[in-house]
């Protein structure tokens, strides 16, 4: 499904635990604690100059190691046969060249046909009893409800109010994002700061931070409500935005449960899926390329000190915060001493 994997993970089986209240109660606990630091550093962000900080390119080379790793291990795993890095290579190029709001949307609906024209149905999984707390009645509603706020939010969005269009942005990038958290971020770099609401160095500040606080990737939406120019703003801004872009996540685990027995097993969503799947391996790749690359690596030393943050994180023994943190200090004596 579209949206963060770890997060509806653990709706999911706070909702199988306890009902909608055991879902609530899941999400509040996994999310809460990034989405509290992140609001924290947003307030300090918003204090200082961060184009000027040398701590901040720091932060930008190291988001340019996190996502390096990232694409490599998501292209092993969603990418494993020629046709698949085919798709995923021509949704990078179509990504880079294909700049308008609607154009991933484009590019993962094509992924999925193409899946389900060319790809082998995957092989069958254990789907467990099919038993799901949450009735085919709400469920219908919730998936209903689902694609009805992606017609009517753009309707309200143009009716006027920065409220309106935060929610709007937030939740269709919740609702249109597949193959976890990192896929979001071109997403949310044309809903935040092609609109002028938020620049580009708080945004990449903002990714580096999050990649050093435990959590799942979606809380950055937190950081980029509170930070952003027009009011709303600071925690209520965070608010609208941190619930605005899961709230599909919550539809989503709602309407599928009662039906996920009999979807799993279905042969042609698996093959559409699979292509869904090949195709945010580019994305992520395009991503990586520009807004990320483009604006960290400005030299020679910059490619050094991502490949050596990029070799620590591949060895799974030093934690991100760790290497984070000594990519903001490094940041900051490039900008002392050179």
């Amino acid at each position: 499904m579209p949206g963060p994997a770890s997060s509806q993970l653990g709706i999911a089986i706070g909702t199988r635990r306890a009902g909608g209240l055991g879902g609530l109660a899941a999400w509040v606990g996994f999310t809460l604690p990034s989405a509290i630091a992140l609001v924290i550093f947003a307030a300090f962000a918003s204090t200082v100059d961060l184009s000027q900080a040398g701590w901040v390119h720091g932060l930008k080379i190291a988001a340019v190691a996190v996502v390096a790793l990232a694409v490599y291990q998501m292209a092993l795993r969603l990418t494993p046969d020629w046709t698949r890095r085919v798709m995923a290579a021509l949704a990078a190029a179509a990504a880079l060249l294909l700049t308008t709001p609607f154009a991933q949307v484009a590019i993962i609906g094509a992924g999925a046909l193409v899946g389900l024209v060319l790809l082998k149905p995957p092989p069958p999984s254990n789907t467990g009893d099919g038993r799901s707390p949450i009735s085919r009645g709400i469920g219908i509603a919730a998936l209903v409800t689902f694609f009805a706020l992606i017609v009517l939010l753009p309707i309200a969005r143009a009716a006027d109010g920065q409220v309106a269009a935060m929610v709007d942005s937030f939740y269709r990038d919740g609702a249109l994002v597949f193959g976890g958290g990192h896929v979001v971020l071109p997403l949310l770099h044309t809903s935040v700061v092609d609109t002028g609401w938020v620049s580009n160095d708080q945004f990449l500040a903002g990714y580096g931070a999050a990649q050093a606080v435990p959590g799942p990737l979606f809380s950055f939406a937190a950081y980029l409500g509170a930070i952003q120019t027009p009011a709303p703003n600071g925690i209520p801004g965070a608010v609208i935005a941190l619930v605005a872009i899961y709230l599909p996540s919550f539809l989503l685990i709602f309407g599928t449960l009662p039906f996920w027995h009999w979807l799993r097993r279905s042969p042609s969503f698996g093959k559409a899926l699979a292509g869904t799947n090949a195709v945010v391996v580019g994305l992520l790749l395009a991503a990586l390329y520009t807004p990320i690359w483009t604006s960290a690596i400005t030299g020679v030393l910059d490619v050094v000190v991502a490949a050596v943050a990029l070799a620590a994180l591949a060895t799974g023994r030093v934690p991100p915060i760790v290497v984070v943190v000594a990519c903001a200090i490094v940041g900051e004596l490039m900008t002392l001493l050179l």
